[in-house]
């Protein structure tokens, strides 16, 4: 599938259900905190991913995606995009289904990479504004 295509984002709202939010911060100032809120009241399960946090959103974070127990679906990135390359190796890695790069933040060759490895790709957008479009 296309990377940015309305076909993978919907797919995502639909199938995606347990997403590990990498960066996710406690601070409700930051972006990551409010999308995650809401994720969370849409029904998803939220998984933080942050070495710097213990709880957030009232969910056990972890420090990275390979310390995650579970199926991960989506990995949605909060984090610059210098650093977004490694968090979709990783993505890719534990056999994340999707990955969604939030708003500015833009890796077209790790981007390239998760689609070759099979994952839907959504990049450069914010998972909250395209859920308030897509979702149900």
């Amino acid at each position: 599938m296309k990377i940015n295509s309305e076909e993978a984002i919907k797919t995502v709202f639909e199938k995606c259900r347990t997403i590990a939010v990498v960066g996710l911060s406690s601070s409700p100032m930051r972006p990551s905190n409010g999308v995650a809120a809401f994720m969370k009241k849409q029904g998803y399960k939220i998984i933080p991913v942050n070495p710097n946090e213990s709880m957030v959103l009232g969910e056990k974070a972890v420090a990275s995606l390979s310390a995650i127990d579970e199926t991960v679906e989506l990995v949605n990135i909060f984090r610059r995009s210098n650093e977004a390359g490694a968090v979709v190796d990783e993505a890719i890695k534990i056999g994340a289904q999707a990955v969604w790069l939030q708003e500015g933040v833009i890796d077209y060759k790790a981007a390239e990479r998760a689609a070759e490895a099979g994952l839907l790709v959504v990049m450069n957008r914010c998972w909250l504004k395209d859920y308030a479009r897509y979702g149900k």
